[in-house]
């Protein structure tokens, strides 16, 4: 879960009703304050699980880089702060992964930077983390890293190097015995060719064992440029193909139509991040996004592979348009797709913010992808103790960061949760700004399904 904005969904929509339910899905068992932490800029944090260890890394009240660690569910924390410090930069989010001799690999606080990258030099140790070289080459203008598991448990590092409208992402992949970093490929996987560049989601392993994708390519840092949803799928990152078992030749480029989900255009209303994967009760793998309609009104949309193209759903039928444009991390837009998700075989809910409609959600039959008029008991996912903000400083949101970990105790769900102020383009907030946040982890367990 990324970290935004969570509030309450109302669940009364235009000929649309949905009954409130009692309680929530999770509930909570535990809850610690682990430490502060910033609060002027929204940037992700990461928590993850590595057996009977929990690491997280965070922002700390000083601004720096920090990684902490316990034993699970003791609150007995050590913190190890990391030479570098974060500004303004929404963008500058931090990751974590363990390699399969459980070392302890970390980095983040780049928008455009130099590498920032640690690794533990004893496993298990996070006084040891120690800044350490990668590849060498294209690492001078880092930006949204991503650590993955691939075959055998390889360790991948997938980034972007260059710029919005100019950048190229890269697959390296680690080795233990030598404890060193190589190209998993000896070409870029995604090539804007100097004149655009992609901005593909996480990689997500399906149902299928593929890792799936989705993407926008953009022209320029203005966030109206985004335009051409597209699409691939690897079961190695190595070799990737169409949504129909196409094989595509790499680097991914622009002019790859076999690729192409729908031809939104620049201006056309999509935004990177703005799009939404989910896999259908057959498998499919289905995408919600918003675009403009002919009329120039912002709708919701679903695409989804049916015989040999990829089908476009319009879901609303709004009459309001939704502008948005400009650099920076833009926070709400106007617009947003909150959740996407399959709630049983034939029933599909999607929850969203219109600056104008406000909050709903919206039920969609499997089949035909339109909305039904349905009268449904659908929780939400956490209690108030957990989505509620408690600072009572002006404009400040909940953030939230599930545990990208295994924990080992089944059923145990991790939650790190701090507040901060929204996103401002990546521009400071005029003072006063608000005091350290503390950082809560909360342990959670499932009590409706």
């Amino acid at each position: 879960m990324k970290s935004k904005y969570l509030c309450g969904i109302a669940f009364l929509l235009a000929g649309l009703l949905v009954a409130a339910a009692q309680g929530s899905r999770y509930q909570v068992e535990q809850s610690w304050d682990v430490t502060k932490s910033i609060s002027h800029v929204s940037v992700e944090f990461c928590l993850l699980t590595h057996g009977d260890t929990q690491y997280i890394a965070f922002y700390d009240d000083q601004w720096r880089m920090t990684v902490g660690s316990q034993a699970i569910d003791t609150n007995d924390w050590k913190f190890q702060a990391i030479p570098s410090k974060i500004e303004w930069d929404s963008h500058n989010y931090i990751t974590m992964a363990v390699d399969r001799k459980g070392h302890l690999h970390v980095t983040g606080n780049m928008h455009g930077d130099p590498l920032v990258y640690f690794r533990t030099e004893t496993a298990g140790d996070i006084s040891t983390l120690r800044r350490k070289p990668m590849v060498g080459t294209e690492e001078n203008r880092v930006t949204y890293p991503q650590f993955v598991k691939g075959g055998e448990g390889r360790l991948i590092l997938n980034y972007r190097n260059g710029r919005s409208g100019n950048g190229i992402r890269y697959y390296n992949v680690y080795d233990e015995p030598s404890q060193t970093w190589s190209r998993l490929l000896d070409t870029p996987v995604f090539d804007g060719e100097g004149k655009i560049n992609a901005y593909p989601m996480p990689l997500v392993l399906g149902p299928d064992k593929f890792y799936h994708t989705h993407w926008v390519w953009r022209h320029t840092p203005d966030a109206a440029t985004n335009h051409s949803l597209s699409y691939a799928r690897t079961k190695d990152m190595i070799t990737w193909e169409s949504v129909f078992g196409d094989p595509i030749e790499l680097p991914i480029r622009i002019h790859q139509k076999a690729l192409l989900v729908d031809p939104v255009p620049s201006q056309g209303g999509i935004i990177n991040g703005g799009h939404v994967l989910i896999f259908g009760s057959n498998d499919r793998p289905l995408i919600s996004y918003h675009k403009h309609d002919n009329e120039g009104n912002m709708q919701l949309h679903v695409a989804r592979p049916e015989t040999d193209r990829w089908a476009i759903h319009q879901i609303t039928d709004w009459d309001k348009p939704v502008p948005f444009g400009g650099r920076g991390s833009l926070g709400f837009i106007g617009i947003e797709i909150e959740s996407f998700e399959l709630l049983k075989p034939g029933l599909l809910t999607l929850t969203y913010r219109h600056k104008d409609y406000g909050e709903g959600r919206l039920f969609l039959n499997e089949e035909t992808l339109q909305p039904m008029r349905t009268s449904i008991q659908v929780p939400p996912d956490y209690p108030e103790e957990v989505l509620g903000v408690d600072s009572a400083f002006p404009r400040m949101m909940t953030n939230l960061f599930q545990d990208i970990g295994t924990p080992e105790e089944a059923g145990a769900h991790y939650l790190l949760k701090w507040e901060t102020l929204p996103r401002n383009r990546d521009d400071p907030w005029d003072p006063p700004l608000p005091e350290p946040s503390t950082l809560k982890l909360f342990k959670m367990v499932e009590v409706l399904e």
